[in-house]
């Protein structure tokens, strides 16, 4: 019996330890990311409080075609000769974002794209930046890879990994048995400053567990998927993205409307929603309209996709989520499970909390340490008294 006693105490001790040292190492890292991640869920509408030129009033005018867009983008920028991609918002009085990938001012970057901003009525340019460069896409990519690229990337696995680690050790420290399980989900009223700093330390940690875990274990997927996908395609076999070429028939063939080639795609969706038009790269290339049915997870970046010849207007390649094997569909699950955005709303709320009290469990982490370490030498002081058999006096007790 004692020697049970002592093996459970020894396997106590060492999860504390590595509790402990976890927290300490690396907790302020993952109370950055956590808050970083809080603030992203709503990084549009962030980034519109920002700047205040992105708002569009209510306008009387009818909205310009898709087409015009396009020009009034090429007008902005005539040396982007490549394609662009427009994204087209659910709300109709927002601004369109068009992305050109790849600039040469930028080519040294693994992902920092030309973003222009569109009035959809009138199609003057609001704002014409690179990613990277202003508030919320600096942020999103220190929560993406901390300002390092591809190093960065590998770096937030592990810490996604280590991060599980200090999950699991904190529920094994703190799993009660079961009578006293109602007390261990409570705060305690009227307690001192140490037992509510401890409280709110387990608490924080043991209502936020699941979504932290979610959040962990999909950003570690999102992070390295040349390692993960690999691994899911071992049990189901990924869909090859397609890469359809348009066919050029003459000399000078002309190219259909983004308009045009927007209705040949949603002919074939006739209930989903327009989300991104991506226009031909160069004579070769396709258009590629993406749209979201009903039930996909996933608001800005569904999978529905049509991809349309540039000249003929006929249909090339399609995507149609429903028709994917399970490994895709996980897949198409990371991304808004990681930003909560598959629940709607309350999904949203449920990961911008749980990203809020990253800070928190790390704050009152490094207290309840430093309380500690601070009682340390009053146990001391105890354990030489009582093997004395003298008590300790008033004055001693109260110090």
């Amino acid at each position: 019996m004692r020697a049970t006693a002592s093996k459970r105490q020894a396997r106590r001790q060492f999860w504390l330890a590595v509790h402990l040292y976890l927290g300490l190492s690396l907790g302020l890292i993952i109370a950055m990311v956590g808050l970083s991640g809080s603030l992203l869920v709503f990084y549009i509408d962030l980034d519109e409080w920002l700047n205040p030129q992105l708002i569009i009033s209510e306008s009387t005018t009818q909205r310009q075609s898709y087409e015009d867009i396009f020009q009034a983008l090429r007008r902005t920028e005539p040396t982007r000769q490549r394609g662009w991609r427009l994204e087209i918002p659910e709300d109709p009085q927002r601004a369109i974002t068009a992305r050109y990938y790849k600039p040469g001012e930028t080519a040294h970057h693994g992902f920092a794209p030309l973003t222009l901003s569109v009035d959809p009525f009138t199609g003057t340019v609001l704002a014409n930046r690179f990613w990277g460069e202003f508030a919320m896409t600096w942020l999103y990519d220190l929560h993406y890879k901390l300002l390092l690229d591809d190093l960065g990337k590998i770096l937030m696995a592990i810490l996604g990994g280590l991060l599980l680690i200090s999950l699991v050790s904190g529920v094994y420290l703190w799993w009660p048995p079961l009578h006293k399980l109602k007390s261990a989900l409570s705060l305690k009223r009227n307690a001192s400053r140490e037992r509510l700093n401890y409280d709110l330390h387990k608490l924080a940690g043991v209502y936020s567990l699941i979504v932290i875990m979610v959040l962990a274990v999909t950003g570690i997927a999102l992070e390295i998927p040349q390692y993960v996908n690999p691994i899911l395609g071992y049990f189901s076999p990924l869909q090859a993205s397609p890469a359809p070429k348009s066919a050029i028939t003459q000399n000078n063939p002309a190219r259909i409307s983004l308009d045009q080639a927007v209705a040949v795609g949603q002919a074939r969706f006739p209930q989903a929603r327009l989300c991104w038009i991506e226009t031909p790269h160069d004579a070769n290339g396709s258009y590629r309209i993406n749209l979201r049915q009903t039930g996909e997870p996933s608001q800005r970046f569904p999978k529905t996709n049509v991809w349309v010849d540039q000249y003929s207007g006929q249909v090339l390649a399609v995507s149609n989520p429903d028709e994917l094997g399970s490994s895709d569909t996980i897949i198409n699950w990371l991304h808004p499970l990681h930003t909560g955005e598959a629940f709607g709303l309350t999904g949203q709320l449920l990961v911008l909390i749980s990203g809020l009290l990253c800070p928190l469990l790390f704050i009152t982490g490094v207290i309840r340490w430093l309380q500690k370490r601070r009682g340390r030498p009053m146990r001391h002081r105890q354990q030489r008294h009582t093997a004395k058999n003298q008590p300790l006096s008033p004055e001693l007790l109260n110090r």
